[in-house]
């Protein structure tokens, strides 16, 4: 157990600070932007589709041969504050060729939208691609999936009408400790969004929900992802914990990049 009282200001910025932790995050963060990039002039798709009025509500999608093939939806990460979809593009690739469709939207970063207009956003681009997927070549089941702030965003949208299962990657279930960190800079949370947007705070959701981290992440991110997944067996409810080993807060993500990655094995497993 982590213990946050006895902690400096310092430590408790330290201990959610992946930028620092990793070393080449620099590097690893510029390659995959690279490989994005590059995957996103490649494959055909429908680019920046607007599913609201605000610059950043917006949908990449790459439609499977067959519209009926699972979708996997990706939430970028970033704290909230960082990142675009476009960054992350190429994650699709492994769940391509197993014939999957991919589809990544945008949302506004703080400190221009609150927590709770952020995960807004996502209920709407959800109720989007459930209205309008179709013309885009999307009717299969939907897997949500995010990784880091994403990853929290997929605990909660996992009870969306349209999503059949979820894959949390490095997410953050528990707000609290943030607060007192240089997260919240940007973020400004309330004591009312702690409560109703921290998914180890709310009920489960009956529905598959597989949780990973890497086993060299920083110990909030490990202990977030054990104590939902502990929280959610309590509850009998599906999904496994994946640990990846050796694998930081940067590298766990590259493995939806190979067909036979860890996570993208995962992903699979959810509809079986």
């Amino acid at each position: 157990m982590i213990e946050w009282g006895q902690m400096s200001r310092a430590a408790r910025d330290a201990a959610y600070n992946n930028t620092d932790g990793v070393k080449n995050s620099a590097t690893l963060n510029a390659e995959r932007i690279a490989a994005s990039a590059a995957y996103r002039a490649e494959w055909p798709g429908s680019l920046d589709v607007p599913y609201g009025p605000a610059e950043r509500q917006r949908w990449d999608i790459f439609p499977a041969a067959d519209p009926a093939a699972p979708c996997f939806v990706f939430i970028h990460g970033g704290y909230w504050q960082r990142n675009t979809r476009e960054q992350f593009t190429c994650l699709g690739a492994g769940l391509r060729a197993h014939g999957w469709s991919v589809a990544l939207p945008g949302y506004t970063l703080a400190p221009d939208a609150t927590m709770t207009a952020i995960n807004a956003e996502i209920v709407a681009a959800l109720d989007w691609l459930a209205a309008h997927g179709a013309a885009h070549g999307v009717t299969g089941p939907v897997v949500l999936s995010g990784w880091s702030a994403g990853g929290h965003l997929t605990a909660m949208g996992l009870g969306h009408p349209l999503v059949t299962a979820g894959l949390a990657i490095s997410g953050l279930f528990e707000l609290g400790p943030i607060r007192d960190t240089y997260l919240n800079q940007a973020l400004q949370l309330t004591d009312e969004e702690i409560v109703a947007l921290s998914p180890m705070r709310l009920p489960d959701v009956a529905k598959p929900m597989a949780i990973a981290y890497g086993t060299a992440e920083l110990p909030p991110l490990v202990a977030d992802s054990r104590d939902l997944h502990a929280k959610r067996s309590a509850a009998h409810l599906p999904g496994a914990l994946i640990p990846a080993p050796g694998a930081d807060h940067f590298t766990i993500i590259h493995e939806l990049r190979q067909p036979g990655g860890l996570l993208v094995r995962a992903a699979l497993d959810l509809l079986r």
